[in-house]
């Protein structure tokens, strides 16, 4: 139960690169703030990504004694929610330790041996011309990826967990979590936002049982209780509601406002993509689901770049180094110096274009497909090339709005952007320009964290349902009008040059794989 005059909500945010505790009041403004950032994940052989699974549950520790300290009081808190990073596993033994490290969803282990399938879903699979999709999904499976280098080991899993499932089972004991969490390579039925039927594909495709697999809660709802050893560790009251919301995209998508068609939400972080959400269920690239959103019944329908503002972070190591000791000198983010930066170059980089394909896609584009650069000259410094890194992320997740809305038949007026890049002035109006719409970004760069306290608030009743609370908590902080001018520049450049580089360079890059066994 929930404490009597209890005004904060506490929201657990897993990163990719740290941890979050944060605390909203129900206005939606971020009270108090505590992050713990993590060691570097572990790569022990080519393509793992592993961290050790506890290290999260000891920074919600941390990051809550953390809170304490800046002179939040416990008893302050009404309930609380966990969003994480989509896609890491963490399998667990029947006592509820994990059996290895969380598999993190960047890596890029693929099963070589996979458990026979059924004759006759194999011949449907070829006749639906989706044969290659499968086997990729299968392929890409931990529990496959398991069963295939260590049976023993696979043989021992009693519950698979995504990591806001395994925190969720920290705090409270019982093997829970929320529906819009399950993105991943799980036998999850996107379209009913369940857990497949006992006689779906999924399960001769995946090694994995249903009664190994948690109890599915609607966001907004509670799935548990904090349990007294919880409590303790955490300095919190002893049944304080924990509540499900969603993974890190839904919850931003929720976070920063999108809950109608019209309003297309881009995530400028680490991978950037494009959400649109929509009470029915389509794809918005073939076989590739639509996410379950926070607001229920929804769907996200998504397109992601999975480098995206991460290229600034590769920009700032690379070619950055004289900005980052200015930034450190005048105690200022590093991001405001490259604005400069930006600041000096016209509108289209003066013939630089970029491609962001630093990571390998799954469909459009391929695994085959890699970053590129074309139109570079004499003229061109590290001005040029930030920008057109900046300019080429955008038209990337232009091209996934494109795909959206033919396929799904929407046609959003409004951009909403949030993530660690929307704190960039010259990266939103560059987005205002290329999509050629008014770009806003929330009064709270916590976008992720406040779609979890939504969730929240909607739990304790705190307003009349999910909806009434996602418009009380967000706003916009500023918008960008888009300079049609640069626009109409920005959508020859777009149609004429971008959208023809990857067709025209796919089967160059089928060359170097084949030549060099990179990307694998």
């Amino acid at each position: 139960m929930s404490n009597t005059g209890a005004d904060l909500l506490l929201s657990i945010d897993v990163g990719t690169q740290s941890l979050r505790a944060m605390l909203f009041d129900r206005e939606g403004n971020l009270q108090g703030k505590a992050q713990q950032h993590y060691p570097p994940y572990t790569q022990p052989q080519p393509g793992y990504c592993v961290h050790d699974a506890d290290l999260y549950w000891r920074s919600v520790q941390q990051a809550c004694a953390a809170l304490w300290q800046q002179g939040f009081l416990p008893a302050q808190v009404a309930a609380i929610s966990v969003t994480a990073q989509r896609g890491s596993l963490v399998p667990l033994d029947g006592d509820g330790k994990p059996l290895m490290p969380a598999w993190l969803w960047m890596d890029q282990r693929l099963a070589e041996r996979l458990p026979r399938m059924n004759m006759l879903w194999r011949l449907a699979f070829a006749l639906r011309g989706v044969t290659q999709a499968v086997q990729g999904f299968r392929r890409k499976a931990i529990s496959n990826w398991l069963h295939s280098h260590d049976p023993v080991l696979h043989d021992k899993v009693h519950k698979w967990l995504f990591l806001s499932g395994y925190l969720n089972f920290k705090l409270t004991g019982t093997y829970a979590d929320s529906r819009a969490a399950q993105v991943g390579y799980v036998p999850f039925d996107y379209a009913t936002q369940r857990w497949a039927n006992r006689l779906s594909w999924k399960w001769s495709a995946l090694s994995m049982r249903r009664e190994q697999m948690p109890r599915l809660v609607n966001s907004g709802e509670v799935l548990g209780e904090l349990s007294e050893s919880s409590a303790t560790l955490l300095g919190l009251p002893v049944g304080l509601p924990v509540v499900a919301s969603g993974a890190d995209k839904a919850c931003e998508v929720l976070g920063s406002g999108g809950i109608t068609p019209d309003v297309a939400c881009l995530s400028f972080g680490t991978s950037a993509s494009v959400n649109v959400c929509h009470p029915q269920y389509r794809e918005a690239i073939r076989h590739m689901p639509a996410y379950p959103a926070i607001l229920s019944p929804q769907f996200c329908y998504e397109v992601m770049l999975n480098r995206g503002f991460w290229m600034v972070s590769w920009f700032k190591e690379q070619f950055g180094l004289a900005e980052t000791l200015r930034a450190d000198d005048a105690d200022m983010p590093v991001e405001a110096l490259f604005d400069e930066l930006v600041d000096k170059v016209p509108p289209g980089a003066m013939g630089l274009m970029l491609q962001p394909y630093w990571g390998a896609g799954i469909r459009e584009p391929g695994p085959e497909a890699k970053g590129a650069i074309i139109g570079f000259g004499d003229i061109h410094k590290r001005e040029h090339l930030y920008r057109a890194i900046l300019e080429g992320i955008n038209f990337g997740l232009k091209e996934g709005l494109d795909k959206i809305q033919h396929r799904c038949k929407v046609k959003p007026t409004l951009l909403r952007i949030s993530g660690g890049g929307s704190q960039s002035d010259a990266a939103m109006q560059i987005a205002a320009d290329i999509f050629g719409l008014p770009a806003e970004r929330p009064h709270t760069n916590e976008t992720s964290g406040l779609g979890s306290a939504i969730a929240s608030a909607a739990a304790l009743g705190w307003y009349a349902d999910m909806q009434q609370a996602a418009i009380a908590m967000t706003r916009v902080g500023k918008r960008f009008e888009p300079n049609m001018l640069n626009h109409r520049q920005y959508q020859r450049l777009y149609r004429e040059v971008y959208v023809q580089m990857y067709p025209k360079l796919q089967p160059l890059y089928q060359k170097i794989r084949e030549i060099t066994g990179y990307p694998e």
